[in-house]
């Protein structure tokens, strides 16, 4: 086995990012067999929501650990490189995303039935687009670890896949042809589903595009190309704003027909929070543009989202005279979908707030250290107290012994080390850390001398990182509540954000 596999998060990712793809077979499945027979109705998705929605959390899942597993065993500070690997797991997220949100429009209003069919489609072909990237061994990345000439027959399946659904779209489109009529106003909820639409599906196509452009241009000129991150920040950036700000928009529009005066009346705090807090953020000295919008939007989410709670709870404890946590706890019977949606919503405003602090304002230090020797970074001391070795059961490593303290006081010890296997030529590094809800503090060993003397020491004090993974775990949680089946009794709920 691959070292790097040699973890146990190798029992959860690939196993929570394939159930997703296996378990989005079935959204697919269903209006295909609507097409062939003719039976264009809604029936179809009254039966699969639950599973797309719990393939999508799969896939959620799956991604959000996948981070984790490569901050905490490639060893080298961060979560994501935009591999092309890792771009394979996200662009069926992006589609499926979509579809999850514009799905609901179909169901209230019986408009975009040809879009939201399209977007089943481009996200079964996606997944198996992912299938044959991680297969062919096409395109190099970290994350492949094996390759087989299975990877061909991916390819023509896809073109099948893409051929035969789109044809018979293409057949059935007069009967897909909307029932409503009425158009619905500009600032209306339908819209901002639109809008959302168009976003991610723009985030897909343009990471698309990056991930296969080093393939095109060595087939035509013979000349390799990489496209690296700052193309698909300079794209993710912008995109992600406006996404952010139709998240805060979207579940206080009503269906229709909506107002700039209800709008500004459901948002004038959650603005002025997000506005408040960019100035606290200006004054501790946050002075980039891209960062500073990110973390204020981030706000913006969070509290439109604690906004809608705060009126529903009031709401209900006027009508039943309940504590707030109860009538709290009561939301989610009266409206899992909605409320659920919300959390994860909610979710998604902590998941920017780690990536945005983690990304622009990582510390890391590399410096080589004698025996007593100590270095500095963010606050933390770290003193070098020698090396020792030790053997597991498909390796050797070596281990550097380092006292870590803060504000001249001891916090302990730390051992970053080198694993050596007699199947690799170069040894694999075995990263320490510390996880914090403020900060983690991340020690990799680089090398050192036969006699222990001395060492390279990389360190690296991330901010709010684990934000990140909390923030994946309320989206998870949010999800869950969406897909928990309800007791017989309750009122079929209405329609919302999943």
């Amino acid at each position: 086995m691959n070292p790097l596999l040699e973890d146990t998060s190798m029992l959860v990712h690939p196993l929570l990012l394939y159930s997703g793809w296996v378990g989005f077979t079935v959204p697919y499945a269903f209006p295909m067999a609507a097409l062939i027979t003719g039976r264009l109705t809604e029936e179809w998705i009254l039966l699969t929501r639950r599973w797309a929605v719990g393939a999508w959390l799969c896939m959620t899942a799956g991604i959000v650990y996948g981070g984790w597993w490569s901050y905490h065993v490639l060893g080298w500070g961060g979560y994501w490189a935009w591999d092309p690997v890792e771009n394979a797991s996200f662009l069926p997220w992006l589609t499926a995303t979509a579809y999850i949100h514009s799905i609901i429009v179909q169901e209230r209003r019986r408009m975009l039935r040809v879009w939201n069919l399209t977007l089943l489609i481009l996200t079964y072909g996606l997944i198996v687009f992912g299938t044959f990237l991680t297969r062919s061994g096409v395109i190099g990345s970290v994350h492949s670890f094996s390759q087989s000439p299975v990877g061909f027959f991916f390819l023509i399946y896809l073109g099948l896949v893409l051929l035969v659904s789109l044809g018979w779209v293409a057949m059935r489109l007069e009967g897909l042809r909307s029932d409503t009529e009425e158009v619905a106003g500009v600032l209306s909820r339908e819209n901002a589903f639109l809008l959302n639409n168009l976003a991610l599906v723009g985030i897909c196509f343009t990471v698309f595009f990056g991930t296969i452009f080093p393939v095109l241009a060595e087939a035509v000129s013979g000349v390799k190309v990489s496209v690296g991150a700052p193309y698909f920040n300079r794209v993710m950036v912008p995109v992600g704003l406006a996404l952010l700000a139709l998240m805060a928009m979207g579940p206080v529009i009503p269906w229709r027909r909506g107002s700039s005066a209800l709008l500004w009346g459901r948002l004038r705090w959650p603005v002025g929070v997000a506005a408040l807090s960019a100035a606290a953020l200006v004054l501790a000295g946050i002075r980039e543009l891209a960062p500073l919008l990110g973390l204020s939007s981030a706000v913006l989410v969070a509290t439109s989202v604690v906004g809608e709670f705060a009126r529903a709870i009031a709401g209900r404890r006027r009508a039943t005279g309940e504590g707030p946590g109860r009538a709290f706890v009561a939301l989610f019977g009266i409206n899992r979908r909605r409320y659920g949606g919300y959390l994860v919503h909610l979710g998604v405003a902590v998941v920017v707030v780690g990536v945005v602090s983690s990304s622009n304002y990582q510390t890391q230090r590399e410096t080589m250290l004698q025996v007593g020797e100590r270095m500095g970074i963010g606050g933390y001391e770290l003193t070098f107290m020698g090396l020792a070795a030790a053997k597991g059961p498909t390796h050797e490593k070596v281990y550097a012994r380092i006292a870590v303290s803060k504000g001249g006081r001891a916090l302990g010890t730390m051992t970053p080390a080198l694993r050596y296997y007699p199947t690799q030529q170069t040894p694999i590094a075995e990263v320490d850390y510390w996880v914090g809800l403020r900060e983690d503090l991340y020690v990799i060993l680089g090398s050192f001398d036969g006699r222990g003397t001395w060492v390279t020491v990389k360190a690296l004090v991330t901010p709010l990182v684990s934000w990140l993974w909390l923030g994946g775990a309320i989206m998870v949680l949010g999800t869950l509540v969406v897909i928990v089946p309800a007791r017989s009794t309750r009122r079929r709920a209405e329609p919302a954000l999943v």
